[in-house]
């Protein structure tokens, strides 16, 4: 479909994810293998920084903000890009990185707990979070009627809701939204602009490791599924409401 999503919110992300059965290796001529030869494939990352976590991440930044990364955890792989022109740029450069951790990490398809894309939005709003929220995605359901108790206001509206999308259940569907207005915000009516609502949409396979299995196949599987399901779904469901309730604030 190729279509960027970016332009029905404020910031957009993509991130795929393998989270792993065992722990990833941890020797230094490892982890500095693996990302060395990161960055001669993509040269733009050039901060290696090594987190309070423990983790290790290689980043691309531009104006400060970073745009492309590789972080490597205890049990997970993370690559995301900020704001890709296209998705299929986000999608090749995931699928890179997916193909060398075989040989570099030693992570094979038995070795895969489950593969994640996520979707990230963001919408800039200085303001009640949980209001907006709450008047976009609740309606007329068990939990709008809550609203209805007297001095009642949202406080930690923040849903989420996780669907099978097969007979197996290893694969499925996540949507949460996020709020980041808390009751101190509410009671002094003081709220921080530079915090967003943000929307995570993600779709999980949990493979099962048969011989032949395609890793990078099931992946970008996926990630024509979550944009198919971005489309029918979330867009239309989630993010024209969310844009619709902030749009009637300003």
């Amino acid at each position: 479909m190729g279509t960027n999503f970016g332009s029905f919110c404020d910031d957009f992300f993509v991130d795929m994810c393998v989270n792993t059965q065992l722990d990833l290796p941890t020797q230094r001529d490892t982890i500095l293998a693996f990302f060395e030869r990161i960055q001669k494939q993509f040269p733009a990352l050039s901060n290696f920084t090594r987190r309070e976590t423990g983790g290790y991440s290689l980043e691309q930044e531009d104006q400060g903000e970073r745009t492309r990364w590789v972080t490597l955890e205890l049990d997970r792989i993370t690559v995301g890009w900020g704001e890709p022109a296209k998705l299929e740029q986000a999608y090749e450069f995931q699928i890179a990185v997916l193909e060398l951790i075989p040989y570099m990490l030693g992570v094979s398809a038995l070795d895969i707990d489950s593969l994640d894309i996520t979707f990230s939005m963001d919408f800039d709003y200085q303001g009640n979070h949980d209001e907006v929220i709450a008047e976009a995605l609740l309606g007329t359901s068990s939990f709008s009627s809550l609203l209805d108790i007297p001095n009642a206001r949202p406080i930690g509206c923040c849903p989420s809701f996780v669907v099978s999308l097969s007979e197996d259940c290893r694969m499925q569907a996540r949507v949460a939204v996020e709020s980041r207005t808390t009751a101190f915000d509410i009671r002094n009516e003081k709220y921080k602009s530079e915090d967003p609502i943000s929307l995570y949409f993600s779709v999980r396979r949990y493979p099962q490791s048969t011989p032949g299995f395609n890793t990078a196949h099931a992946f970008l599987e996926q990630c024509k599924l979550a944009e198919t399901l971005m489309f029918d779904k979330i867009l239309p469901c989630f993010v024209q409401p969310i844009n619709n309730a902030i749009a009637q604030r300003r």
